[in-house]
């Protein structure tokens, strides 16, 4: 293997390349990606139990839309870890009693779909997210 061969172009393995912070302009539309996450995740469950079978769907598409949305926007996978972080966490967190005793999340089929299907669909779009294509003369995608 030459140096032209390396992705790093001959300065050894990725991960041994310094860490660097991605740039503010990033780093912004994921803090917002992250809270868009947190407001649909609330928003679908508030709206699962209220209209069940299509509440439902409709919770997950939008949580699906996100997902590839921000993938697609940010240009990396990233884009859609964010908003499933976000959302994720605000739906744990809304699954949890308060000390008065009141709770979002009813213990019925409807929830245990959403917080699963929730969770497969952010897992799906991150893994399936559009991710980095190599570019150049090298890269022989569509021959």
């Amino acid at each position: 293997m030459n140096t032209r061969d390396r992705p790093t172009g001959g300065q050894g393995g990725a991960l041994a390349q310094p860490l660097s912070f991605p740039p503010l302009g990033r780093a912004v539309a994921q803090l917002g990606l992250f809270v868009l996450g947190a407001v649909v995740g609330v928003a679908g469950g508030l709206l699962q139990a209220a209209w069940f079978p299509g509440g439902l769907l409709l919770a997950l598409l939008a949580a699906a839309g996100l997902f590839l949305g921000g993938a697609r926007a940010t240009g990396g996978r990233a884009g859609a870890v964010a908003p499933a972080v976000g959302w994720m966490i605000s739906v744990v967190l809304l699954t949890s009693t308060r000390p008065e005793g009141d709770f979002l999340f009813g213990a019925g089929a409807g929830s245990y779909l959403f917080l699963l299907g929730g969770m497969a669909v952010a897992v799906m779009c991150a893994t399936l997210g559009w991710g980095r294509q190599p570019t150049g003369p090298d890269a022989r995608l569509g021959k």
